[in-house]
């Protein structure tokens, strides 16, 4: 696999999906895990209450660090010109997308993208269902659910053991149009 891959994952403060509390990043390069990242982020915006019991994320915890505007500066370059693989992809692209909007940041109008359900779902059909706890279970992967970071990563491990199953990222890649906030279509 000579194609630079992010695993990513984001969590929100509030149902509306169109901020980030936190991010976890996890870059593969040739089939191993190279980098790991997480930060927290101020979202600049109200917490509801299940957003903190989820993620155990509260206001006080994100009132001193960097907002998404600041931590793009150093995003940017982590993301440029990477497939982009999330579990659950279309979620996170979506947050990424609607943050992005939020904060007047133009960035590209199209990333391509691969999705560890969509590829658990194909080299592991017997599981009763493909969340990511679930798949982890079943992988034997450590996991902090709904810790971005922990997220991240197992998304990446997730990934590589699909790979290891005979999955090619060729033919689980896809277009997520960002201005859309959905998959584009494939002509």
């Amino acid at each position: 696999m000579e194609q630079r891959v992010i695993a990513f994952d984001v969590e929100t403060p509030n149902y509306q999906n169109d901020r980030i509390s936190a991010i976890g990043l996890c870059e593969i390069q040739d089939g191993e895990i190279t980098r790991k990242f997480y930060t927290l982020v101020n979202p600049e915006t109200h917490f509801d209450a299940f957003n903190v019991a989820l993620t155990g994320i509260t206001p006080e915890m994100v009132q001193n660090q960097p907002t998404f505007d600041r931590l793009w500066l150093l995003l940017e370059p982590l993301l440029e010109g990477s497939v982009l693989v999330a579990h659950n992809a279309t979620f996170d692209l979506a947050v990424l997308a609607k943050c992005l909007r939020g904060y007047g940041i133009v960035w590209h109008r199209y990333v391509d993208y691969a999705c560890t359900v969509q590829m658990s779902r194909r080299c592991m059909p017997g599981l009763p269902n493909h969340k990511l706890n679930t798949v982890c279970d079943h992988l034997r992967l450590g996991l902090d659910h709904h810790h971005a970071g922990s997220d991240a990563l197992a998304c990446g491990e997730i990934f590589l053991r699909c790979l290891e199953q005979g999955a090619s990222l060729a033919a689980c890649r896809r277009t997520y149009d960002l201005e859309q906030c959905r998959t584009a279509r494939r002509w």
